[in-house]
């Protein structure tokens, strides 16, 4: 395998080309990615909008992943230009989390767990020609699909009250949680005892140095519109994530700051249900 050029880099993940049709994804901290490749792998059998996936076998470094490379914007991308609506931007990302918790647990043995994606926001969907496409499973797990919905909502509400994010990613954040947090109704909504997990996993995260401050994986988000794929940045192609709750700026702050932003987001998402 020939490694191209170096398409994207993000906080952990670098991506590179490999060829027209294909990219390598690799962790610069050598991050196992063999259980999210099962992921994707099991829900692609299921019709899920994942990005394709090259051959992994012995040879295949753990820390690597092939992914098909994705044409088009980020979700965010469409949203920042204009190009989407909030109201447009949360019945598809709604409907994409809905029909991904149609999709039984792949290990749990109780029945009522899901695939969960953990960081699904619009930095991590691509628009492409064919369909919208969720990339970034490395946050992946099986449980409840309320806590997903609360991790979501959570997500952009701390861009929201962030005021680090900017005047116009705060504002868009707020449009799309609004917009968003109506469609959520039909399946059980944001419950008390989730939003409070989702809390406390990404307060957790930010504290250690960083989930929290993933934002959408590029394939090469770097803005050629070619590659996105699945990394914490936004992109088939390439991934390199990123970092930044939708906006993928880079924060430095300690457990208090982080701990204040979160209680002010579940607050925010408590006011909008």
């Amino acid at each position: 395998m020939r490694i191209g050029e170096l398409l994207g880099a993000g906080r952990t993940a670098d991506v590179y080309a490999l060829d027209e049709n294909w990219v390598l994804r690799r962790d610069r901290d050598g991050m196992d990615a063999t259980h999210e490749w099962a992921v994707m792998s099991y829900l692609s059998a299921h019709g899920y909008p994942v990005p394709r996936l090259g051959p992994r076998d012995a040879t295949t470094a753990p820390c690597d992943l092939v992914l098909r490379r994705l044409t088009g914007p980020t979700m965010l991308a469409s949203l920042e230009s204009g190009d989407l609506t909030a109201s447009n931007a949360a019945t598809v990302l709604a409907g994409l989390l809905a029909e991904l918790h149609t999709v039984p647990a792949r290990l749990s043995p109780q029945p009522e767990d899901r695939i969960l994606h953990l960081d699904l926001h619009p930095g991590n969907v691509m628009l492409t020609p064919r369909e919208p496409v969720v990339i970034d499973w490395s946050d992946t797990a099986e449980g409840a699909p309320a806590l997903d919905r609360a991790m979501t909502a959570l997500i952009l509400a701390r861009t929201a009250v962030d005021p680090r994010a900017g005047d116009a990613a705060s504002t868009c954040a707020l449009a799309l949680l609004n917009a968003l947090v109506p469609h959520f109704s039909a399946s059980g909504g944001i419950p008390a005892a989730h939003l409070a997990e989702a809390a406390a996993r990404r307060t957790a995260d930010a504290t250690r140095g960083g989930a929290a401050h993933k934002g959408h994986d590029s394939n090469s988000n770097s803005n050629s519109n070619s590659n996105n794929e699945d990394g914490k940045d936004g992109g088939d192609g390439s991934n390199g994530r990123e970092g930044g709750d939708v906006r993928g700026h880079r924060e430095h702050s300690d457990s208090r700051d982080e701990a204040g932003l979160f209680d002010r987001a579940v607050a925010l998402v408590t006011e909008v249900m």
